[in-house]
């Protein structure tokens, strides 16, 4: 019978779990932080649009 990576004693799994998440929220990280970002301020007009109406009621029609 070949081993598993599931018949690994508890401590064993445990850390490879936790260099498993490490590695993927490192890997998260670094993409985001590499991505362009947009140079338009097209979000902060719609966020400062959102905020200046909030509270107003709106026309049906």
């Amino acid at each position: 019978m070949m081993p598993s990576f599931h018949s690994a004693d508890r401590p064993t799994h445990r850390r490879v779990m936790v260099v498993g998440v490490l590695f993927c929220s490192v890997f998260m990280v670094i993409s985001f932080w590499l991505r362009p970002q947009p140079d338009s301020g097209k979000v902060l007009v719609k966020a400062d649009r959102l905020v200046r109406t909030a509270g107003e009621a709106r026309k049906a029609n």
